[in-house]
């Protein structure tokens, strides 16, 4: 649900997942304007769904309209999946958990004694990113190019803020970076930084995946490090939502990955 949302990869994500698991269902776009969004959602049942994610511009209207909220979604301030639960409507934050499942995925052993992450960026993926380090024990520090963004953030979750000027000194103590800024997405500014300081066992972690492999993880691989992408955030939030819908165990399998990843190049413009 969103306008516009025929942008949306959700859903070639779950129509695979409902295949796979021979479950009866549909996943289907929903362009709502504004003024409609909160009637249709207040009737979601009558309208014959059981949920479904929401994107810009009815995060907020969704986070407001719910009977109650997950933890995720309470601590991040939104919500992007409704479902209903004994007869009430509930929202969750899918990010969160996509967010620390590709890490467990892609880095297996990340989290080592004393862990230290290092956010680039305050906006709303820094926030899931932020909560979901802090809920594993790890120290987060953030960056931001507006300081009073990254001070608020961190005050919120109990991490430690800093200016841009501090990276190469964080980049040294980092057992984690992450990219939560839209810097180095097609069509957007290169996110400009030197590696150089990073720990040889750090993992780098850029949550932008158009390009599916972005300059700061080209670098990163070049220099030995093991590296974390956007798409694989992408495929592994989808299931937290699916979890709700429909039940059963939906995998991120290669073929999945194959099917996104040639949609991405067919559309993203050379």
């Amino acid at each position: 649900m969103g306008h516009p949302v025929a942008h949306s990869r959700s859903p070639m994500i779950h129509g695979y997942w409902l295949k796979a698991l021979g479950i009866p269902g549909a996943y289907e776009f929903k362009d709502l304007a504004p003024d409609e969004f909160v009637p249709f959602i207040s009737n979601l049942v009558a309208n014959g769904y059981v949920g479904g994610n929401v994107t810009v511009p009815h995060k907020e209207a969704a986070y407001r309209s719910v009977s109650a909220r997950d933890a995720a979604s309470e601590a991040v301030g939104a919500v992007n999946v409704l479902y209903l639960q004994d007869g009430k409507l509930m929202g969750g934050n899918s990010d969160v958990h996509g967010f620390i499942d590709n890490l467990d995925d892609q880095a297996p052993g990340w989290k080592v004694p004393g862990c230290k992450a290092l956010v680039l960026g305050a906006g709303g993926a820094a926030r899931s990113a932020v909560y979901a380090l802090k809920q594993r024990g790890v120290e987060v520090h953030i960056v931001n190019r507006t300081p009073a963004r990254a001070e608020e953030l961190a005050k919120r979750f109990g991490a430690t803020a800093h200016g841009w000027s501090d990276v190469p000194k964080l980049l040294a103590q980092a057992d984690v970076l992450v990219n939560c800024t839209s810097l180095g997405m097609h069509g957007k500014d290169a996110l400009v930084i030197d590696l150089e300081p990073l720990k040889d066992k750090a993992v780098v972690y850029d949550i932008v995946y158009v390009p599916l492999e972005t300059a700061l993880l080209a670098q990163a691989k070049k220099r030995g490090h093991r590296t974390v992408d956007g798409l694989g955030m992408l495929l592994q939030q989808a299931g937290f939502g699916f979890r709700k819908w429909f039940g059963g165990d939906p995998k991120v399998t290669p073929q999945l990955r194959k099917i996104v990843e040639a949609d991405i190049v067919a559309k993203t413009p050379k």
